[in-house]
Parts: structure tokens; sequence; C-alpha cells
């Protein structure tokens, strides 16, 4: 489930991306809204983010290149997007918007119960999943309420912190998803610090689903520079790296 930033270094680019990233395998893709003081993003994400919005990137952009790119990609798309941006869009208007554009779900990392209750009511309706995250260091009653307002699946990060990558994943990491596991019927998806093959291969062991952020635009950032054909190359084959371990 790969993570790419819109509009880094240029919509075209996160376009061509999402249709490499479909045919080389990727099960959902996670589009991040650059925002400028993001609450978890590593030095990485903060980064293309910052590059992104130097261009004035707009909210009504992003939905019209998703708009765009729906005619020719099949594969679930969900927003990882900061509540502020979404509030001050319009909760209503930002939901009606994104699921006209062609977006499956929104991703909050930022929006805690109870107060997400209300909000993730205006996305069911309109007709858009919610997913939330949950932490290592979260309670288990907080995990419960967080849970209770999951319905595209749980967003279960590998470690507390910000984003990166690593060399191997949390020693705990598969007591506490299956824990988790047992406490709903949404599927639990794990991320923070996914970049390898043997971390995807891991995972699937014991998580519906392996998020792989910071080293997807890492590649980008190696190649930028080279035009949106060889971006959008090079993530599809870290794509297929990845889903190709021995």
């Amino acid at each position: 489930m790969p993570f790419i930033p819109a509009g880094y270094p240029d919509l075209p680019t996160t376009a061509a991306c999402i249709v490499a990233l479909e045919q080389s395998g990727a099960t959902l893709i996670e589009i991040g809204f650059p925002f400028s003081d993001p609450i978890a993003d590593g030095p990485t994400i903060q980064e293309s983010f910052t590059e992104a919005l130097k261009k004035h990137l707009k909210v009504a952009d992003i939905f019209a290149m998703v708009r765009q790119v729906r005619k020719t990609v099949s594969l679930p798309l969900v927003a990882m997007v900061s509540y502020s941006i979404v509030f001050r869009y319009g909760v209503q208007r930002f939901a009606a918007d994104a699921k006209a554009a062609g977006f499956d779900g929104l991703i909050l990392p930022d929006l805690p119960p109870p107060e997400a209750q209300k909000i993730c009511q205006t996305i069911w309706a309109a007709g858009l999943e919610t997913i939330l995250l949950v932490a290592p260091t979260t309670s288990p009653a907080r995990r419960m309420e967080i849970v209770k307002l999951c319905t595209g699946f749980v967003y279960y990060l590998s470690v507390s912190g910000i984003t990166g990558e690593r060399t191997q994943l949390p020693a705990d990491l598969a007591a506490n998803v299956t824990e988790l596991k047992m406490t709903t019927d949404v599927p639990v998806c794990v991320g923070f610090g996914i970049s390898t093959a043997a971390h995807v291969s891991q995972l699937s062991q014991i998580a519906d689903g392996a998020i792989v952020g910071s080293a997807m635009v890492k590649r980008m950032k190696q190649h930028l520079g080279e035009g949106a054909d060889s971006i959008a190359k090079v993530v599809g084959e870290y794509c297929r790296v990845l889903l190709n371990a021995e």
C-alpha cells in the first residue's frame, strides 16, 4: 500500500505514479495532501510536502488530478490529509468533493475521538471510508474508541514517533497487531518504517496491509528532474521489488 505525496514534484508525476503503481501490483494507494505542519511525517515526506507547497498547490488541483487519473485506474485511492485542511475546506464539502473526484476513503492522522465521531459520520454520509491511526502507546480504551470509527482499515503505527526507513521492525509488532485484530473485523494495516521486501513478507503473516511511504518518496527524490515517466517507472519497479520477497 504505497504512499505518494500529491504534487511532488508536480501533479502529472503524481498521476503517472498512480498508474504505474497499480500496474505493478499495489493493492491501494495513499495520496498525501501536502501540509505545512505535518504531525508524524519524517524529514523525507516533510521535504516533499514543502516542495509541493512552494508551487502553491491547492486542494482543488489534487481533486482535479484524481478525477482525471480515475479514468484509467480502478484500485482504491485514499487521501492522507490533516484534519485542519478538511476543516478549512469544509468537512461536508471536502468529503463530497473527494468522493466526486474518485477517492474511496480518508486517512485523518490528527483527528482523535470523541471529536472524530461527528466528523466520521459526515464522511460516511458522503460514501467514503474512514481510517484512523493507532500507535503502540495508545491505551486499550482509546484503541477501542478509534477502532470503532474505522471502516476502511485501522492504520497501526509500527513505532511511535515519525515516519522513516528502518532496518528492522519492532519485536513486539506481531503481538500488538494480533491483539488489535482481535478487537475488530476491519483490516489492520501497518505503516512507519517499512522499506524492504522482507518487511512486507513479515507483515503478510500478521497484518492485512503494508504501508510504504518514506522509502517510496526517497526513490522519487533520487530521480527528480528526470520527468514524470522516469519517476513513475522507478516507483513501479520498487513496488514490484517489495512484492517479490524470497
